[in-house]
């Protein structure tokens, strides 16, 4: 089972989990936001969750840190199954980003709305009844997603932990053409807070990347004027900010 928390310095999370665990979630992932182009406006949306599967998918390959965990078995566990084993697992491990993070999850209810809406095409079961059910790719993002919510839940305060839950499970779809530059803006400001200021802003970031505030539409138009400018499209465009070179997660 995919285990997640925070890290340290509270900059962000640890996901972690064995072969398995990161194999299914890497997958289900890809699965649930679809192809390149297939839903247009959420696009910018799509490279934010594919950006958690690229750190998933260098874990596996060995470029990540592990760590080890008891398996249950001891000496006389091993002698009595009369095999040669290790007792512990080894644990794949990757950080993210609070403010990176929040948002996967979030947008995840989109993508998790569209891909049940595709399968019913070949399926004669209610879309409200699919989006519930026992379908692997789903179940596989939705224990991701709690896992998330468990970590916030040993996180926030018990007052804010309701609060910041239901602003993440608004009615959706609700976040197509999400301007994605912003999560960059909140990943990097959130990097600048010290250890304690960042725990008490995660329920902030939360409400920041819900509402699209004035400082949201206002950097959106400034991304959208940028674009014309430069003939390109907003997928192209910076912000004037650079993420810092060296924290403590």
């Amino acid at each position: 089972m995919i285990q997640i928390r925070s890290t340290p310095n509270e900059a962000g999370v640890s996901v972690l989990g064995d072969l398995v665990d990161i194999e299914g979630l890497y997958e289900s992932l890809h699965e649930v936001v679809g192809e390149e182009g297939e839903l247009e406006r959420y696009e910018g949306a799509r490279l934010r969750v594919l950006g958690v599967c690229y750190e998933l998918r260098h874990a596996l390959m060995g470029d990540r840190e592990i760590e080890f965990k008891e398996n249950g078995l001891d000496t006389e566990k091993i002698k009595r199954f009369g095999v040669i084993a290790q007792d512990k697992n080894i644990y794949y491990k990757i950080e993210v980003l609070w403010p990176e993070l929040l948002f996967v999850v979030m947008v995840l209810n989109d993508f998790i709305w569209f891909y049940a809406k595709k399968q019913t095409k070949s399926s004669f079961t209610p879309l409200t009844e699919w989006r519930n059910s026992w379908n692997p790719t789903i179940s596989q993002v939705r224990m991701f997603q709690a896992a998330v919510a468990r970590c916030l839940s040993e996180t926030l305060s018990e007052a804010s932990f309701p609060r910041v839950l239901k602003q993440m499970n608004r009615a959706y779809p609700w976040m197509d053409s999400y301007l994605f530059q912003y999560v960059d803006l909140l990943n990097i400001r959130f990097l600048e807070m010290d250890r304690d200021t960042r725990r008490k802003n995660i329920s902030i970031m939360v409400k920041r990347l819900a509402e699209k505030n004035k400082e949201y539409t206002e950097l959106e138009q400034e991304v959208a004027a940028a674009a014309r400018q430069h003939h390109c499209t907003v997928f192209d465009i910076k912000i004037g900010l650079d993420y810092p070179a060296d924290f403590e997660w």
